[in-house]
């Protein structure tokens, strides 16, 4: 059995119990955030959603703990492959041998003028230990239209999706082999400094430190004692000086380079931004 065809379907920032400080930076970063989510499993939550994608902010309210999301440092922390059909993505991992949970279901509600509605989704996760880097899951949408609405998806720094992921690793063979045998060989090819898993119009770069110190320099985060860790966003721009001015404005610093802007994991919350054109 194959695992169905899949795509990006969004990354995930943890802010633990910072949400309101992260909220209003991700605003002075130029994105366009949904409003405040509560998940039927504790957690909290601010999208910013692209075209087919998006990015999240979770976290937990003050009083609530999720030790899946607070036994993990701030930063990137969550990489969510889209799927129709979690049960079958449940049998393809378990034929391949990739250690998965069955399909969890919950809901959050989405305000609306009308009233609430429930978004309902239906997720098949890898257990935690699977990797130090973070959360690697899949996710079902039964309530598509609750979540990717136009109002939501025009960003003042003109992202329109996310092109890359970047995980550091000090073996990058390991987790692409774990890759490999999720996606298969033909989705899975060597790089230098590691590998690159290509998913739908995303690319997932493992790269060892030097590889990563090479692409982003002083803006690259830092281990935190793991051996793999999810370091970088790439993001697709409709204008690098739309986003260049929004940042200014947000009074965030930044490094232009001809085809990019990087954005250094302080004023992110732990993740380096590149804003590519």
């Amino acid at each position: 059995m194959t695992l169905p065809l899949a795509t990006l379907d969004h990354v995930v920032v943890n802010v633990q119990h910072r949400m309101e400080e992260a909220a209003e930076l991700y605003r002075r970063l130029g994105f366009t955030l949904t409003p405040r989510g509560h998940h039927t499993l504790g957690s909290i939550n601010h999208l910013a959603v692209f075209g087919t994608d998006y990015l999240e902010l979770i976290g937990a309210p003050p009083d609530g703990a999720r030790s899946d999301l607070l036994g993990w440092p701030t930063g990137l922390n969550g990489l969510v492959w889209g799927t129709e059909d979690a049960d079958a993505v449940h049998a393809a991992l378990t034929l391949a041998g990739v250690a998965s949970s069955p399909p969890l279901s919950f809901s959050r509600p989405v305000e609306f003028a009308s009233g609430a509605r429930d978004a309902a989704f239906r997720t098949v996760r890898l257990p935690n230990d699977t990797t130090p880097a973070g959360r690697l899951y899949f996710c079902e949408h039964a309530t598509r239209h609750l979540v990717w609405r136009d109002e939501w998806r025009r960003h003042a720094n003109g992202t329109i999706g996310v092109l890359r992921a970047v995980i550091a690793a000090d073996d990058p063979a390991r987790l692409a082999g774990l890759f490999l045998r999720m996606f298969g060989p033909e989705a899975v090819a060597e790089i230098d400094g590691g590998h690159r898993l290509a998913v739908g119009l995303t690319s997932f770069d493992i790269v060892n430190p030097a590889e990563l110190t090479r692409r982003l320099g002083a803006a690259a985060p830092g281990a935190q004692g793991r051996s793999e860790y999810m370091a970088a966003l790439v993001l697709r721009t409709t204008s690098l000086d739309q986003a260049e001015a929004v940042l200014a404005n947000g009074d965030i610093p930044c490094s232009r380079e001809p085809h990019r802007l990087v954005v250094a994991p302080a004023h992110t919350f732990g993740v380096a931004l590149v804003f590519h054109s």
